[in-house]
């Protein structure tokens, strides 16, 4: 009897393991999609779940029209289509990180690439070797 026991509390706990894992995650996270979607208003610049970018002009119920485009095209979309709120075009800029000031410097700095001829050979690639196989394909010419 003791054995049955331990594989009963076995189960038990691989259950309570998964729901701590996968099941109150994934819930928590409905909870924040579901209130960022009845907090939606008008003037609101969102995503649906298609990648279709807009601006909200009414709400309803279930149902949201939103302005596409340069042509102001109207489109009803429904709620549970929404995907989010963005919130760089509705005015809040997106904080920045120091990765990406970075990233532009490095491009800043780089020195410019000099045009060279066809055929020749800058003196870098020569000394590493690096165009070996260019030599190989003018012997390959010659034997045809």
């Amino acid at each position: 009897m003791p054995a049955s026991y331990l594989q009963i509390g076995g189960i038990v706990l691989i259950f309570v393991i998964m729901y701590l894992l996968m099941i109150r995650p994934q819930r928590k996270r409905e909870k924040q999609i579901n209130q960022m979607r009845s907090s939606l208003k008008v003037g609101d610049q969102i995503t649906t779940i298609g990648g279709i970018r807009g601006k909200i002009i009414t709400v309803r119920d279930d149902a949201l029209i939103i302005a596409v485009g340069a042509d102001k095209v109207k489109i009803e979309v429904m709620r549970w289509a929404i995907s989010k709120i963005d919130t760089e075009a509705a005015g809040k800029p997106a904080p920045k990180t120091a990765d990406k000031k970075e990233d532009e410097t490095k491009e800043e700095d780089k020195p410019a690439r000099k045009p060279r001829k066809l055929g020749a050979k800058p003196d870098a690639e020569a000394d590493s070797g690096e165009n070996a196989d260019d030599s190989g394909e003018e012997d390959g010419d010659e034997d045809k």
